[in-house]
């Protein structure tokens, strides 16, 4: 009977646990991806639904805006951009940052692909990208200009890659950022 009782304890903590993280979506390789929105870098809504299906979609997820190993993974996409357009990819950067930090972020680093504002963890729970709620904020100089950029919301480095036919493709959690544009062209060129 205390093995039981044990048992049920630890299994609701892992429930809580994964809860709380905003981890309660396991998406695998084959399923298919969720549908999602949010407001881009220009404070528009960016549709999912008005993507997937016409191109191979990279759905990165990072922490922050303006940070050491956020900004080499972005620019490692803005290096590869060109080839990876030629190969039917989009990339889609997701972080708490709002659509402004975005913006501001984007000019910074001559981004040359859109940036999701996800400040309430919405999209990140959606793939089941661990997450947490909670104000965060990083200085940053952007054209000679100081700014503080605060973002509501801190997901993990995690990428998704979805195909044509809306279903992932290739699922990564231990993102090396400043190499994750090159894992993808190779995952590409594979498929």
């Amino acid at each position: 009977m205390k093995l039981g009782a044990i048992a049920f304890s630890v299994s609701v903590l892992a429930v809580f646990s994964l809860s709380a993280w905003g981890q309660d979506v396991s998406l695998n390789v084959g399923d298919k991806a969720p549908t999602f929105e949010a407001l881009d870098d220009t404070g528009k809504p960016w549709k999912s639904s008005d993507h997937v299906g016409k191109k191979i979609v990279v759905v990165y997820f990072y922490p922050a805006d303006c940070t050491g190993g956020c900004t080499k993974q972005a620019q490692g996409y803005r290096d590869d951009m060109k080839v990876l357009a030629e190969k039917g990819v989009e990339v889609i950067g997701v972080s708490g940052d709002t659509a402004k930090n975005h913006e501001l972020f984007k000019k910074q680093q001559n981004l040359n692909f859109a940036l999701l504002a996800d400040t309430d963890g919405k999209v990140a729970k959606a793939f089941g990208v661990p997450h947490t709620l909670g104000e965060k904020s990083v200085k940053a100089t952007i054209g000679g200009e100081e700014f503080t950029l605060t973002r509501t919301a801190t997901a993990q480095r995690w990428t998704f890659v979805i195909g044509k036919d809306g279903k992932i493709i290739s699922k990564n959690d231990k993102v090396t950022a400043a190499e994750d544009s090159k894992a993808i062209l190779k995952l590409i060129d594979t498929k």
